[in-house]
């Protein structure tokens, strides 16, 4: 869930229009497939209207939290003409990114950090939209139009539009779930200005199943196919730039950037196969790397670590941020003095979620030591009221 930011390729040029617009789309799967898609389909532009009326309800609830980006000029995202009023048809692709082992195995191994499967390959944006674009050029040069292409980066609703499109349905957890794919599909668009064969909508497969709510651990879904973004752990972990509020910390556990519980929990991830891209693939260094090691990071070296990964985006005091609750959850003490260097940071955010983390490890007379070594010199009221918070439990 990382900032959106209006990233759109305008492409047109010469090339000469099939006259069979169902064997141009036969020649567009066959090129996407080609290109590295593992799923492709086509709808109109009209055909979210019910999605978009649950994304406004969604906004005037407040559950997007502080993703303002997201109640920005709404009109545009609910409908892809309002976003470009020349598009005729919507081609939705999908690309595999299956992990090949369970993300929730990492859990158990409260001294390392678990990492999003999404996270912890190359970030998915670069990787697809350069296919995107190279798709998009095919099309103009082989049927003259305009394109627009979208790799989650612009007002685009890509799941309502991948449902649409026949790649999957939206679960109760909101995300996409594909029968041959399961939850594990990145998704981009490319609007065109061609009139191009439909595929029809998906159907929900859900039925009483509801594995994906009982499993969060923040209960960020007050309904089925309603989500509170504010308790979600990706949420709070990616996107809240703040300290990360009290009544979450315990549950979030070792996960430092991100959280798979509702996608690993899906039964139709029985039909899930191994993504195919090395690109997306989990780095060795990024598979549950020992939280001590990631506590220890400077910016420089976080940049290194975290280079061409989606980790980067938030920056290296909100990383620790997340490192420090992983920290205080681990129940090793032996971690509690990466938590006392980490008091003496540059970041009030850094600090503050160091004192929670020795809060949690420490017995009350040491945290008691650690704290008269410091707090008259802190200056920052964020990390005093922490001190505070942590001294009255």
């Amino acid at each position: 869930m990382a900032g959106r930011r209006a990233g759109v390729a305008d492409l047109c040029g010469p090339g000469f229009l099939n006259s069979d617009p169902s064997e141009l789309k036969t020649a567009l799967a066959r090129e996407a497939r080609a290109l590295g898609f593992d799923c492709i389909g086509i709808t109109e532009p009209g055909t979210i209207e019910s999605a978009g009326k649950y994304f406004l309800e969604f906004i005037a609830t407040g559950g997007h939290g502080d993703m303002d980006w997201l109640a920005a000029q709404p009109e545009r995202r609910v409908d892809p003409r309002g976003l470009w009023s020349d598009v005729r048809s919507v081609i939705m692709l999908g690309v595999n990114y299956g992990p090949d082992q369970d993300p929730l195995a990492i859990l158990a191994q409260r001294t390392r950090a678990a990492i999003s499967v999404y996270a912890q390959g190359d970030d998915y944006h670069d990787v697809i939209k350069k296919r995107l674009k190279t798709l998009a050029r095919w099309l103009v040069a082989t049927a003259p139009s305009e394109v627009k292409v979208f790799v989650d980066t612009a007002a685009v609703m890509e799941k309502p539009l991948a449902q649409a499109a026949h790649l999957g349905w939206q679960g109760k957890h909101t995300n996409l779930v594909s029968r041959e794919f399961g939850s594990w599909l990145f998704l981009g668009a490319i609007y065109t200005t061609l009139e191009l064969p439909r595929d029809g909508a998906e159907i929900d497969h859900c039925g009483s199943c509801q594995a994906c709510l009982d499993i969060c651990p923040t209960a960020a879904f007050p309904a089925p196919y309603k989500l509170d973004a504010r308790r979600c752990i990706s949420y709070l972990t990616i996107e809240s730039k703040g300290a990360i509020p009290h009544e979450f910390r315990k549950a979030i556990g070792n996960r430092i950037y991100g959280c798979d519980d509702c996608l690993a929990a899906c039964p139709w991830n029985k039909f899930a196969q191994q993504g195919r891209e090395a690109k997306l693939s989990a780095r060795n260094e990024l598979r549950a790397p020992p939280l001590a090691e990631l506590a220890r990071l400077d910016d420089a070296a976080f940049r290194a670590l975290f280079a061409k990964s989606p980790v980067k985006r938030i920056g290296r005091d909100r990383f620790l941020r997340n490192v420090l609750i992983a920290i205080g959850n681990s129940g090793e003490v032996a971690l509690a003095e990466e938590a006392r260097r980490l008091m003496h940071d540059a970041s009030p955010l850094v600090r503050g979620a160091a004192v929670w983390a020795l809060g949690q490890l420490l017995p009350p007379n040491d945290f008691a030591e650690a704290k008269a070594t410091v707090i008259a010199s802190e200056r920052d009221e964020s990390v005093c009221e922490e001190w505070r918070a942590v001294s009255q439990t």
